[in-house]
C-alpha cells in the first residue's frame, strides 16, 4: 500500500519535468505564415512625347571661302586668324599698283573717244544744213553721220573697259561676303594669289546659328509620318542637343525636313536641326546627339520596365495586386520605352497596381501586403 501512494505523488513531479525540458529545447506553438510584401505602382494615364536619340554632326549655317578674284602678290593679312569678322570687312590686301595703272589707262582711253566722238558730232553738224542745200553729196554727210555713231560706240566701249578695270581694282581688297568666324590664312604676305587657285586663302564660317544633320533609319521615317497623318507626331516639340558625354546643352533646335530619298547602301535618311548657337559651343565638324521627337501621346499608361515578365513564346505580362489584395498576372501589349519605363498600349487600365518588385516571391492568386514602389535615386 505504501508502495502504491509513493508512485501516484511523483506523477506530477514527472509532467512538470517534462514540460521544464520542451521549455528548455525553445519548442513554440506554429502560428500562420507572415503576409509577403511586395512593392506595387498605381497606374494612371500621362502625357508623355517619345524621342530618338540618335548621332549627328554639327554643320555651318553658312560657308563661304575667300578666293582671289584677280592674281597678284599679297600685300597684307587685315585679319586675326580664329576671329570673327563681319560682311565686307577687308581680309587680304593685293598689290593694287598694276590694277591702278590699267585703270588709269583705261580712263585715259575714254576720254580720247569722248574727243573723237566731239569732232565727229560737230562735223556731222556742219555738214547737215549743206546736205539740204545740195552743197556736198548725200554719200559725204552719210560717212559723217556713220563717223559720229562709231565714234559713240568706241566710247561706250572705253567706258564698259574703265568699269572692268575698276572693278578689278576693286577686288584687290579682298572681302568677306558674310559674317561668321574665320579660320587660318593659307597664304602670308609676298604670296603669289592666283584667280585659278583650287585651295582658298581663307574660310568664313557663320556658327552664331548651325545645323545638325541626323541620319536615320528610313522606318522610323515611316513610323514619323504615320503618327503625322494619325494627329499624333510632336514635330513642333523642341530638339535636344547631348554632347558626347551625355551633357545636354543649354539650347533647343527645331526640326528642319526630312530628307525625301533613302541611300541605297544604309538605308538611312538625314534630318536636318536648325541650333541657335550664340555662344559659339557647337562648332562645324563635332559628334553630337540629338533627341528627335517622333511621337505625343496624351494619355499614355506607363509601367517600370523591371514590371515586365517576358515568356518564352514571346508574350510579355505583368503583375497586379486586385482590391482583395490577390496576385493576377495580365497580358500586355508593349509600344515605345522613355527613362527606364515602358508604354503599355494593351492590358491595363487606369488604377491598376501593377508590381514592380516581388513578382519572384509570390504566385498567382496570392494574398501579398502591397507597398508604394521608390524609383532608386540615380548615382
Amino acid at each position: 500500500m505504501k508502495m502504491f501512494d509513493v508512485r501516484r505523488r511523483g506523477a506530477p513531479l514527472l509532467c512538470v519535468a517534462a514540460a521544464l525540458a520542451l521549455a528548455a529545447c525553445g519548442e513554440k506553438p506554429q502560428g500562420p505564415p507572415p503576409t509577403p510584401e511586395v512593392s506595387v505602382v498605381k497606374v494612371a494615364p500621362a502625357a508623355v512625347s517619345i524621342a530618338d536619340e540618335l548621332p549627328g554632326r554639327v554643320v555651318a549655317f553658312r560657308v563661304a571661302e575667300i578666293r582671289p578674284q584677280v592674281s597678284g602678290i599679297v600685300q597684307r593679312r587685315l585679319f586675326e586668324q580664329g576671329s570673327e569678322v563681319r560682311a565686307g570687312q577687308p581680309l587680304f590686301q593685293i598689290d593694287p599698283a598694276p590694277f591702278r595703272a590699267d585703270a588709269g589707262s583705261a580712263a585715259a582711253s575714254v576720254r580720247r573717244a569722248e574727243a573723237t566722238l566731239a569732232r565727229a558730232k560737230a562735223q556731222e553738224d556742219r555738214l547737215a544744213p549743206l546736205v539740204k542745200s545740195d552743197a556736198i553729196s548725200g554719200q559725204a554727210y552719210d560717212d559723217a553721220v556713220a563717223a559720229r555713231r562709231q565714234a559713240a560706240a568706241d566710247l561706250a566701249q572705253a567706258r564698259a573697259d574703265l568699269d572692268r578695270r575698276r572693278v578689278d581694282l576693286g577686288f584687290a581688297t579682298i572681302r568677306s561676303p558674310i559674317s561668321g568666324r574665320i579660320d587660318q590664312a593659307v597664304l602670308t604676305e609676298g604670296a603669289l594669289a592666283n584667280a585659278g587657285d583650287a585651295n582658298p586663302l581663307a574660310t568664313v564660317q557663320q556658327i552664331d546659328r548651325v545645323y545638325v544633320d541626323v541620319r536615320q533609319p528610313a522606318t522610323r521615317l515611316d513610323a514619323l509620318r504615320d503618327a503625322a497623318r494619325a494627329g499624333a507626331a510632336d514635330q513642333g516639340a523642341p530638339v535636344e542637343i547631348v554632347s558626347g558625354t551625355g551633357r545636354v546643352y543649354p539650347v533647343k533646335g527645331r526640326l528642319l525636313f526630312s530628307g525625301i530619298s533613302v541611300d541605297p547602301g544604309t538605308g538611312e535618311v538625314i534630318a536636318r536641326v536648325e541650333v541657335p548657337n550664340g555662344d559659339r559651343t557647337l562648332l562645324p565638324g563635332m559628334f553630337v546627339r540629338a533627341r528627335l521627337p517622333r511621337l505625343a501621346l496624351p494619355s499614355a499608361i506607363m509601367v517600370p520596365l523591371q514590371a515586365v515578365a517576358h515568356g518564352g513564346s514571346g508574350g510579355t505580362t505583368v503583375k497586379i495586386v486586385d482590391a482583395q489584395n490577390k496576385v493576377q498576372e495580365r497580358k500586355v501589349v508593349l509600344g515605345d520605352e522613355k527613362d527606364g519605363q515602358v508604354v503599355v498600349r494593351e492590358g491595363l487600365k487606369p488604377g491598376d497596381r501593377v508590381m514592380v518588385e516581388g513578382q519572384d516571391r509570390v504566385q498567382t492568386g496570392a494574398v501579398v501586403k502591397p507597398m508604394p514602389w521608390r524609383r532608386a535615386a540615380a548615382r
